[in-house]
């Protein structure tokens, strides 16, 4: 394969990491807190860990040269995390928060509630209908393979839709083109939009599911800083012939004692006092963990 020069940018300590995930939630809420509509808060601060552990850690990416066809390429599957996804990019030089916060959700932004290339350079591919991005990611490994070259391509999906059959295809399709280039992070948060996510769909045993279809599995604490630096760490290389799913535990709402594992925050909107009393509940949070 094509051996290419690029890295991943600054590399950061676990606590310098964890530090910047905290930032992270911070400015989700503040967003939050602004913006008149509602905002897929539960599901934002569930990935606010992985999405800063792949945007400061693992993706080898350029802020200043996004079309380097040596760039890991990154698929936000669960596209309704939208702006989480922004938030990240914005803090390791993508673009500007400010703009994000100007300009969100409103017609014609490059900041959508959901994510779409054309808009925004520097996003790899439109999501939102979930159930999509895996299969767009498979295809973008299996051209990488074709062209020999030695990039990863990284996809996040929710768990709820790993309930679709278009999402078992591209499971299948990833091992048989044993595409060792393909890497899928799920939000294990066990919530879909109005129920708790075994109360309709049949998901466990979980783990096992992937391994049936010839996956490399990798289980974490998907809030455990450290433990996500180490899955991405001891990733097979980009040349070997079988796909690594890892399996992110999650709580929806993380680090807001109101907001954890509560249906009503799949999406929501924050007033003031709420807002106040979000950032507060985040920062004893983020005190505990640090003690």
């Amino acid at each position: 394969m094509t051996q290419t020069s690029l890295d991943s940018g600054p590399r950061h300590d676990v606590a310098e990491l964890e530090d910047l995930a905290y930032e992270l939630r911070r400015k989700l809420l503040e967003l939050c807190g602004t913006y008149e509509g509602a905002v897929h808060i539960g599901g934002d601060m569930s990935v606010a860990d992985i999405l800063t552990a792949l945007f400061h850690h693992g993706l080898r990416i350029d802020p200043d040269d996004i079309r380097n066809p040596a760039r890991d390429r990154f698929v936000l599957s669960k596209g309704h995390a939208a702006v989480c996804m922004y938030i990240a990019m914005a803090m390791r030089g993508f673009f500007d928060y400010d703009d994000i916060v100007a300009t969100y959700g409103q017609l014609d932004s490059a900041y959508g509630m959901h994510p779409c290339k054309v808009q925004l350079p520097g996003v790899e591919a439109s999501t939102g209908s979930l159930g999509h991005g895996l299969p767009l990611a498979v295809g973008m490994a299996l051209g990488a393979r074709h062209r020999r070259e030695d990039h990863r391509v990284v996809t996040l999906l929710g768990d709820g839709e790993t309930g679709e059959g278009s999402v078992w295809e591209a499971v299948m399709a990833g091992r048989s083109n044993k595409l060792g280039n393909l890497v899928a992070f799920v939000d294990r948060n066990r919530q879909l939009m109005t129920s708790f996510a075994e109360e309709r769909v049949a998901f466990e045993p979980y783990p096992d599911k992937w391994r049936a279809f010839g996956w490399n599995v990798i289980e974490i604490d998907g809030h455990d800083m450290s433990q996500l630096v180490g899955a991405i760490d001891a990733l097979p290389a980009p040349d070997s012939d079988t796909p690594t799913v890892i399996i992110c535990e999650t709580v929806k709402g993380k680090g807001v004692d109101f907001m954890e594992r509560n249906l009503a925050w799949h999406a929501g909107s924050l007033g003031k006092e709420d807002l106040e009393r979000a950032l507060a509940s985040l920062e004893a949070s983020r005190e505990k963990e640090t003690v």
